[in-house]
């Protein structure tokens, strides 16, 4: 027998010992292995299926999210353009009630103006005919205080002056 050939008790006892061996792991070692595969098998299935409802729930949990944030610029802009009206709405207001005042203002000017100069009117016809009849007497020579205040000569004089003087404005 040669090299190449085996003989028959060692290579009996090689194959005894393979199928011991084969008959042990088949057996023993590999259901067992098979079972921690099925189960890690199962825990990765499961982690997936997980994975996946979490996936799904965040992006449900993202569209609501972009969904109010949408409402609430929605909602930003609706305030913010009735702030701007309120805003317009209160300037047209305080606007109106400024010109409002201005014209009480003005009113209540030109009605104390027109009384002052009627006051201011009046004492100057006084002090006008006081210093004329004393001027006039300083020329004549004699006091004509009682003459002058009887005539409707000042009187004319004074009509006639603001005749004049209405036209001019004319």
């Amino acid at each position: 027998m040669g090299i190449l050939i085996p003989r028959l008790a060692p290579s009996l006892v090689c194959v005894l010992t393979f199928a011991v061996i084969f008959f042990s792991l088949s057996r023993i070692l590999l259901p067992r292995i098979d079972d921690a595969l099925a189960e890690r098998r199962d825990a990765i299935d499961g982690q997936r299926e997980q994975a996946e409802r979490a996936a799904i729930e965040a992006g449900e949990v993202l569209a609501t999210y972009r969904e109010e944030l949408a409402d609430a610029r929605h909602e930003a802009a609706r305030l913010r353009q009735e702030a701007l009206e309120q805003g317009a709405r209160l300037i047209a207001e305080m606007r109106a009630e400024a010109l409002r005042e201005r014209e009480a203002m003005i009113t209540e000017a030109q009605a104390r103006l027109a009384t002052d100069r009627e006051t201011a009117k009046t004492e100057l016809h006084g002090v006008v005919v006081s210093l004329a009849t004393e001027l006039a007497g300083r020329v004549v020579g004699e006091s004509l205080d009682g003459v002058v205040r009887e005539s409707d000569v000042v009187d004319r004089f004074f009509a006639d002056l603001d005749d004049r003087s209405a036209a001019r404005l004319r």
